[in-house]
């Protein structure tokens, strides 16, 4: 019986039951908000966003698809508890039900403190926040930029208290400051006011990005990951004027200067010009009054110094006088020094008599004579001694030469590269060699029981077998 009924039941393949359990899911939880914590989280290569919801009881597979990634209020993390937005699905491929989300919010406040503050961690690692990298403000800007919403009340209270302290010019950069395209505005006017060249366009000295107060919501924008890393990277000047006083975001540390109020901020950007026309004028006056005090110390001074010095003829007198001995006495210098120069002149005119003359000649070339007898004496003593040792060296350069070994006989024998031959062991069968004897080199070639000789000493044939080497 039971076989019966079981044989009556429809079969199923199994791709038809894994589409009928797919439409009997999709059609039961066509649009669902689970909550639970993010694990597993992977960002794949094809731009689709895969992760894990658990809770403390069960395990749901989550997928987002590349087109909805970029609609995401929130971006996944690991670790976030969140709430997902979407419909229950099935994946046939692994027999597996998984939930397609389309948005994804935060669990609640403290969720999204945890998840700033470990933002806020991460961010400071990077060395965004340090406090060397931040720039100075320039003390008066001539272009100031303004990155905030054109309609709203910000930009009005910043120009008008621009105008109110010191009138500079204002360059606005529209942007949203609330949504899901704030974060992405906002940090490309940073970029873009970044790099503005000089010259076809006013290139701001310093940036205001400012925003009226709200919920931390709101201001989400302004602590999104691409906004910090904007400001961070900004090559100008950047003053966060976003919310409250009690208002904090992160764009606040990664500013070089924070401004409690988008009013503070235009206070902080340009200084007062009524306090400074004051400060200058007084300046002046405080200048003025220096001057006009050093040169009445000055002339005091001076006229005090010379009631001590002397009068002019007193001054003179003495160089004066000074000058009338010296001019005296270099008249009589002369005339002495005169007189002497005529006595030298007038005893050597006395030693250039002809017969003093001719006795020093005399005197010179018999002199001369005996020195030359005695250079001749000289050389003939030294070429003797070197000859003596010249004929000495010749005698020893004979006995250890080997030209007399060779004028007994004996031969010496080369190879081809040059180098003496003095074992029978270094020559080679069929070698070329070269014989030098006491009156030429014959060349030859290295046979087994002799050698043959190719040419005489002066190119004529000598003997095919005149001696054997081995």
């Amino acid at each position: 019986m039971s076989e019966t009924v079981h044989a009556n039941l429809p079969e199923y393949s199994v791709s038809e039951i894994s589409a009928a359990l797919k439409r009997t899911v999709e059609d039961a939880f066509p649009f669902v908000r689970v909550r639970g914590e993010i694990s597993g989280l992977k960002f794949h290569s094809s731009g689709h966003v895969y992760f894990d919801l658990k809770d403390e009881k069960a395990v749901l597979n989550a997928v987002v698809w590349k087109g909805a990634v970029r609609a995401l209020k929130v971006r996944p993390e690991t670790g976030l508890e969140v709430v997902c937005t979407g419909r229950v699905s099935t994946y046939p491929g692994s027999s597996r039900y998984q939930l397609v989300v389309e948005q994804v919010e935060l669990a609640g406040l403290g969720a999204l403190t945890a998840m700033l503050e470990e933002r806020k961690k991460k961010l400071a690692a990077e060395g965004l926040f340090d406090a060397a990298r931040k720039q100075k403000l320039p003390f008066l800007p001539e272009v100031i930029g303004v990155v905030t919403s054109p309609t709203g009340a910000v930009i009005r209270d910043i120009m008008h208290r621009i105008e109110a302290r010191f009138p500079r010019r204002v360059l606005l950069w529209p942007v949203a400051v609330q949504g899901e395209r704030a974060a992405g505005e906002i940090a490309a006017a940073i970029e873009g006011f970044g790099t503005l060249p000089r010259g076809s366009l006013p290139r701001p000295d310093v940036l205001i990005v400012a925003r009226g107060g709200g919920s931390i919501e709101d201001l989400m924008a302004f602590n999104e990951e691409i906004v910090i890393r904007a400001v961070a990277g900004c090559s100008i000047p950047v003053i966060s004027a976003v919310g409250h006083e009690t208002d904090t975001t992160l764009i606040d540390f990664a500013a070089d200067v924070r401004a409690p109020t988008p009013t503070a901020a235009a206070e902080m950007a340009v200084p007062v010009r009524t306090e400074l026309l004051a400060q200058t004028l007084d300046f002046e006056r405080r200048l003025l009054r220096g001057f006009t005090r050093g040169t009445t110390d000055r002339h005091q001074a001076l006229r005090q110094l010379a009631r001590v010095l002397p009068r002019p003829d007193q001054l003179f007198a003495q160089p004066r006088q000074r000058f009338d001995i010296a001019a005296e006495r270099l008249g009589h210098a002369l005339r002495h020094n005169l007189d002497a120069h005529r006595r030298t002149f007038g005893e050597a005119a006395a030693q250039l008599r002809p017969s003093g003359l001719k006795s020093r000649l005399r005197q010179g070339k018999e002199r001369a004579q005996a020195l030359g007898l005695r250079l001749e004496r000289s050389q003939r003593v030294r070429l003797s001694e070197v000859g003596g040792r010249l004929g000495g060296l010749s005698r020893v350069l004979e006995s250890v030469s080997h030209r007399a070994v060779l004028a007994r006989g004996f031969a010496l024998v080369r190879g081809a590269d040059g180098k003496l031959r003095r074992r029978a062991a270094q020559v080679v069968r069929g070698e070329a060699l070269s014989l030098t004897f006491d009156d030429g080199a014959v060349p030859a070639v290295a046979g087994e029981g002799g050698w043959a000789a190719r040419a005489g000493p002066q190119g004529k044939k000598s003997d095919g077998n005149q001696g054997n080497l081995f």
